[in-house]
């Protein structure tokens, strides 16, 4: 898939251009938070992953997300497995987040205005199985406010929203480059957002923030 290839090789770009760079890319390292005695989690896949994480790590409440790969049958897979397409998994996030501060609900509703709902084939400029959405429900509580929330959404939007609610099965973490990508090559990760279209794409669907 082209759009596949053009991450990938942005990634590998991203891996050789030193370490002089990143130096001057990155930024100071965040202060150490300290973690709730509660912490529940939820998996999402958005995309991109190192857009979701983006996305939900600036939530109040939410104490982490962790790119990686779930809904597939491979066990352990890799970057460069998943995105060449047959191991059934897709990008997702985990997020780990402290339900006394934020429920589940408003991880939903990030959830949707970060996504491309309407899109089966992929997310922006990203493009294959891969790349496309679903919610992955850990108990049915979840899947309950996941279907409620999807149908609120399609009647926002209008259309029919392709996202599937699945239920949850083993998440691999990704590769440690890929975690907080976001954070630690912020140029190289805004130029791809950018390029992608992402955010053109979300303004579309929902109109300016702010």
């Amino acid at each position: 898939m082209r759009g596949n290839l053009s991450k990938f090789m942005l990634v590998l770009a991203g891996l050789l251009l030193g370490s002089a760079l990143i130096a001057t890319a990155a930024e100071p390292a965040a202060k150490p938070v300290s973690k709730p005695k509660t912490v529940a989690t939820a998996v999402f896949a958005g995309g991109c992953f190192w857009c979701m994480e983006e996305a939900y790590e600036a939530l109040p409440g939410v104490v982490s997300a962790t790119s990686g790969y779930s809904g597939g049958q491979k066990l352990n897979p890799t970057y460069e497995q998943v995105s060449a397409g047959g191991t059934g998994h897709l990008e997702v996030v985990q997020v780990a987040y402290d339900p006394k501060q934020i429920s589940y609900e408003k991880l939903l509703e990030a959830f949707w205005l970060n996504v491309d709902s309407l899109d089966k084939g992929g997310q922006f400029c990203d493009r294959g199985s891969s790349y496309t959405t679903a919610i992955f429900y850990q108990n049915e509580e979840q899947k309950k406010l996941a279907e409620q929330s999807k149908a609120v959404t399609e009647k926002k939007l209008g259309k029919t929203v392709v996202t599937p609610i699945r239920p949850a099965v083993t998440f691999y973490p990704a590769e440690d480059y890929h975690q907080d990508y976001y954070k630690t090559n912020p140029l190289r990760y805004k130029y791809y957002k950018y390029s992608c279209g992402r955010s053109q794409r979300l303004e579309q669907l929902w109109g300016k923030k702010g």
